[in-house]
């Protein structure tokens, strides 16, 4: 499955790169790359999920953390995302229009950064994000820094609330937000059982 399953079928020239693989990272990749925009996704595999068992998800009942993070792995990889595991950023730099981002592996252009890190803020630091009081990155509702186009999401932007399902909807936000930039008006993701039908085929539960 490819991101050809966004709404229409339709893509655009836009790309975003998350950096970080937990919960706000791929919640974020999957709304982007599902809608049509070219998504990768940076992931050192350095989430607590792999500590955690989820009793207290909305709408699963009991889960292990890292099934979980299989699970919604394989999401985003049907849909598209290009996932490179195990290469860890070094930098991201503002170029004016768009964002390099360093890994050892080479340098990869983006229109879009969103940032997934945890309790890791060294790269939104770099990158000249403000901070709050609480020395966290600081974001408005949307989920966006002070540096335009670069998003903060999950533990980088909370002090306390470490939550999957809260980073999950970070992630949401910040893709939403982007989405919306790019169409020019504001973008809801909201899916009905045909579409469930169009993009899952013959492979959609009964």
């Amino acid at each position: 499955m490819s991101n050809d399953s966004s709404e229409n079928g339709t893509e655009f020239d836009e790309s975003v790169i998350v950096v970080g693989g937990g919960p706000a990272g791929l919640s974020a990749a999957l709304f982007t790359a599902k809608n049509g925009l070219e998504t990768t996704v940076f992931d050192a595999d350095e989430t607590w999920m792999h500590k955690a068992h989820l009793f207290n998800y909305l709408g699963i009942g009991s889960v292990g953390g890292s099934e979980f993070m299989e699970t919604a792995r394989q999401q985003v990889d049907d849909f598209g995302v290009d996932r490179r595991q195990g290469e860890p950023v070094t930098a991201v730099n503002d170029d004016g229009d768009g964002f390099t981002v360093e890994t050892e592996d080479g340098e990869y252009d983006a229109d879009y950064v969103i940032l997934a890190t945890g309790a890791n803020r060294d790269v939104a630091d770099n990158l000249g994000c403000s901070f709050t009081n609480d020395d966290v990155v600081d974001v408005d509702v949307d989920m966006e820094t002070s540096v335009s186009g670069v998003y903060a999401t999950g533990a980088m932007v909370r002090p306390e609330e470490w939550q999957a399902a809260i980073a999950v909807g970070d992630g949401a936000a910040a893709a939403l937000n982007i989405l919306s930039a790019v169409r020019g008006d504001h973008f809801h993701d909201f899916d009905v059982p045909a579409d469930a039908e169009r993009v899952f085929g013959e492979v959609l539960a009964e």
